[in-house]
């Protein structure tokens, strides 16, 4: 069983000692092992945790969400149903966002457009501050 220092797993996984604690702070690691000098020591759970937290971030899951998926975690046949809800409200959100992602790169390209067509000047400006 790998034992790791704050030091060592902010190399490993490129989160800050501030994130590591924060997290600590707020339940998504629980309780750290410490040494009798108070020096935290992370171990191989903690660092699969750790490496979850992440994942689920890059998802676009809120700490509140990840550690709602880490409580299903420890009974992932018994929470199903619950993280499955949680997965299809994700892809909601996220499909929502790429709408209007859509919508803004299309924005964009038209603006591009006129300035380049335009023979007094871009219009990028005036159109931005035209009210919607």
């Amino acid at each position: 069983m790998g034992e790791y220092r704050i030091g060592q797993v902010v190399e490993m996984l490129g989160l800050s000692a501030d994130t590591l604690r924060y997290y600590e702070k707020i339940g998504l690691l629980g309780n750290i092992s410490r040494l009798p000098s108070g020096v935290r020591v992370y171990r191989d759970k903690d660092i699969s945790r750790l490496k979850f937290i992440q994942r689920a971030q890059q998802m676009n899951f809120t700490l509140a969400e990840i550690g709602a998926l880490l409580k299903m975690r420890e009974d992932p046949q018994g929470a199903r149903v619950h993280v499955r809800q949680l997965t299809a409200r994700k892809l909601e959100e996220v499909e929502a966002r790429i709408r209007t992602l859509n919508t803004l790169r299309d924005e964009l390209r038209l603006l591009l457009n006129l300035c380049v067509a335009s023979e007094d000047g871009c219009p990028i400006i005036s159109e931005i501050e035209k009210p919607r």
